[in-house]
């Protein structure tokens, strides 16, 4: 089955306490946190404070997505949290390797994240230490754009290098997941759907997961 990190950058922050409680009834595997600090993405979402208290209020393990200049420095913090994955972007840490050395000693998974014109192959020396890969299928800094269709041959390039490295790294893709564009990028070699508005502004949004689920 496919797993699926509903993002929280979509949800109702007026009634974030009632959106957990649904993210906990839900099927979902993971709860999806993009941190944005305005400098890295033209966006600034949401900061510690508002971190701290999803991860009380949430039972999921956490898939925190850092959009932002030097994430490094947010290692042990993150940590703190009970975060489950810390997710940093190739175009954001001058040292990569040792930035991920540093996630995996504070006891948390690796992501590394490519925006939209980062090529695959940028990661042929960093796949076997990484947990997971994040392909943003939209540019980001905003929720609710349109996929870029590319993706989909990214995707594939990425489930490539992964077979011939015997890496064990999940695929993971944030952008423009719908119903139309999951099963195809789950039939590319996607392990993880992010889905932001497709879920949260759904009239049923855990009826919307459990079909996520069912890909």
């Amino acid at each position: 089955m496919t797993l699926v990190s509903p993002s929280l950058l979509a949800a109702d922050f007026l009634h974030l306490e009632s959106e957990m409680q649904m993210i906990n009834r839900s099927e979902a595997d993971w709860l999806h946190l993009d941190v944005m600090d305005g400098s890295f993405v033209p966006n600034i979402s949401f900061g510690f404070p508002v971190l701290e208290a999803v991860a009380k209020a949430c039972k999921k393990p956490l898939d925190v997505h850092y959009m932002v200049e030097h994430p490094e420095v947010y290692v042990e913090r993150t940590a703190r949290l009970g975060a489950m994955m810390m997710n940093v972007h190739y175009e954001a840490c001058t040292h990569l390797h040792r930035t991920i050395e540093s996630i995996h000693h504070a006891g948390m998974k690796a992501g590394v994240t490519l925006n939209p014109s980062t090529p695959v192959c940028m990661l042929n020396d960093i796949i076997g230490d990484v947990d997971m890969v994040l392909l943003m299928s939209v540019n980001p800094g905003f929720g609710g754009q349109r996929f870029i269709e590319h993706t989909i041959d990214k995707v594939k390039a990425l489930r490539q290098l992964i077979q011939q490295t015997s890496s064990h790294a999940l695929i993971e893709v944030d952008g423009g997941v719908q119903g139309e564009t999951a099963p195809r990028l789950v039939a590319a070699g996607v392990d993880v759907l992010v889905s932001g508005s497709y879920v949260f502004r759904a009239s049923n949004p855990e009826a919307v997961i459990h079909q996520l689920k069912l890909l």
